[in-house]
């Protein structure tokens, strides 16, 4: 997750609405193929995290810094990954890859940044294939610093392994013959470290309109505790009712649905001095009017230090954290109707 390094004044965010069917369907009505669904969230498992987070974060990723040779090392990783499961890329795209060049995050404050990409793979959808449902976490972390390593295992590689494993359980329904009625893309972004960056070109510059997009998902650090919770079964949710009346009402029903766990909405707060509403990638689809949701476990003493390693994650929370997530996208991108836009 990207630092807060000066205070935010005064941010604002647009309130137009986009025009969108409204809908009484229940936040369990689009769990009908029952046995579809058992399997496909059957597949999100913490051996799976595990392995590739122990990838993802490898002292031979070099810290993945945005469009190092370490990070392009990781994206090779998760398109192999991809590739095996038999999920391909937007079809619009010649390849999995969205470059983001250096002139634009130079302008933004990037430095001297070198060209970098994010990673799309994507499910079409059966029914509704135009309508998209993101799910997003950026790849990205801070590199080497005077010749030691900062993993990010937690930052943002436990996001990274989550959107793997949810793009599997999508995967696995599909080829049951219960693919998601609406598209699903499966975003890994560049540059969030430095000033969220890929998002910010993703939504300048989007594969599929942003008037069709649904929803976004994000996911930044959901592999830890913070000293406040430490030992509880949680999750921070942040943004899921900032543009729309019925995500958290989703996201509530599907945790009850699954793990249960505790919802923390304390950093739900446009005033909340920590700013976070801002500080992840799912602020430049939230910008738009793109209903978001941000899945955070806080901030802990190893945020942004080199002992961030894989070793401190806990992998059970971690799974139950990443089938909430599905869950969510699940009802969301099969529901009949899609989701409103009717807050400011």
């Amino acid at each position: 997750m990207k630092k807060l390094l000066i205070p935010l004044l005064t941010i604002v965010v647009q309130t137009g609405c986009k025009t969108a069917n409204t809908s009484n369907e229940t936040p369990t009505a689009t769990f009908k193929h029952d046995k579809a669904f058992s399997a496909a969230y059957k597949m999100i498992n913490a051996e799976d995290l595990k392995k590739n987070l122990y990838v993802i974060a490898a002292d031979g990723m070099e810290g993945r810094d945005t469009g190092s040779p370490g990070q392009k090392r990781a994206g090779e990783y998760i398109v192999s990954y991809y590739k095996n499961l038999g999920i391909s890329h937007p079809k619009v795209l010649n390849s999995f890859f969205q470059k983001v060049p250096a002139d634009f995050m130079k302008k933004r404050g990037g430095g001297n940044l070198p060209d970098s990409e994010n990673i799309l793979a994507f499910i079409e959808g059966s029914e509704k294939p135009e309508e998209i449902v993101v799910v997003s976490a950026h790849y990205d972390h801070v590199g080497t610093k005077n010749g030691v390593v900062y993993n990010g295992a937690d930052d943002d590689g436990s996001g990274t392994v989550a959107v793997m494993e949810i793009a599997k359980a999508f995967q696995t329904a599909k080829k049951a013959g219960k693919g998601p009625k609406r598209s699903v893309l499966f975003l890994h972004v560049t540059g969030e470290e430095h000033g969220l960056f890929g998002s910010e070109y993703y939504s300048q510059n989007p594969v599929f309109p942003l008037a069709n997009t649904v929803v976004d998902l994000n996911i930044d650090m959901i592999g830890r505790d913070d000293p406040a919770n430490r030992g509880k079964q949680y999750v921070y949710v942040i943004g899921s009712e900032m543009l729309s009346s019925q995500l958290k009402v989703i996201n509530e029903a599907a945790n009850k649905r699954t793990n249960n766990l505790e919802l923390n909405y304390k950093y739900d707060d446009l005033n909340d001095p920590e700013q976070l509403y801002y500080r992840s990638d799912h602020y430049n689809f939230a910008k738009h009017n793109i209903p978001v949701a941000f899945f955070f476990d806080g901030i802990h003493e190893d945020y942004h230090k080199p002992t961030d390693d894989p070793e401190k994650i806990d992998y059970p929370l971690l799974e139950k954290r990443t089938q909430l997530i599905f869950t969510t996208a699940w009802d969301i991108a099969n529901r009949a109707e899609r989701i409103v836009v009717d807050k400011k």
